[in-house]
């Protein structure tokens, strides 16, 4: 079984990233799973007479960016995401590569939590995504 890393593990300071370029594909796979299907995000006719003048990814898809570094890297397998906050700040367009990333902020060693700042970025270092994010890591097997 694949763990990720435990409280003892982890130290301030540690970071983890992720980069995607977000597919016309994944728009429109998060919006036939989730059932958003806003027009700013899925008819480009409309989106054409929006703020945007185009459409946009769903703010919760490049939110899961961030899920996907908490659970596949850090902490990583195991990890249980308790709480996050965020800003959306900037439109993340069709084509862009979004770089999530997290960075741990404190240790909250005797409830086995760890606070993370949470963001996440475009090809030209625009951040689109900020916040913060609070999980419970694995711990270790007993022996």
């Amino acid at each position: 079984m694949i763990m990720g890393k435990t409280i003892d593990q982890i130290k301030v300071g540690d970071v983890a990233e992720f980069a995607k370029t977000v597919a016309e594909t994944d728009v429109y796979l998060y919006a036939g799973i989730t059932g958003d299907f806003n027009p700013a995000h899925v008819n480009e006719a409309y989106a054409k007479n929006t703020f945007f003048k185009t459409r946009i990814a769903h703010g919760m898809l490049t939110a899961g960016f961030i899920s996907a570094i908490l659970a596949n890297q850090l902490p990583g397998p195991g990890t249980i995401y308790l709480k996050q906050e965020m800003s959306f700040l900037a439109p993340v367009r069709i084509g862009d590569t979004i770089t999530g990333r997290v960075e741990v902020l404190e240790l909250i060693a005797e409830k086995n939590r760890i606070r993370l700042k949470t963001y996440c970025t475009n090809q030209d270092g625009v951040v689109v995504l900020d916040g913060e994010a609070l999980v419970s890591p694995p711990k270790a097997p007993k022996k």
